[in-house]
């Protein structure tokens, strides 16, 4: 069984005052509260989600951006 790549991923900011479809790809994301950390699988969808709010984040992992 090959180890899945993964990503640290932290809410730096709060999600108030953003758009509603930020806040559900936050939450699609696993992340509920300021600071909250997640280890996410490193797949295109998630980067893209990564992508479209990581004004909001805090990303640590293989070749994070």
């Amino acid at each position: 069984m090959t180890a899945r790549k993964t990503i640290r991923v932290t809410l730096a900011r709060g999600v108030a005052g953003t758009k509603q479809d930020h806040r559900d790809t936050v939450r699609g994301l696993g992340l509920k509260w300021t600071n909250h950390t997640v280890d996410v699988v490193d797949t295109p969808s998630t980067r893209g989600m990564i992508a479209k709010v990581g004004y909001l984040l805090k990303v640590a992992g293989p070749d994070a951006k």
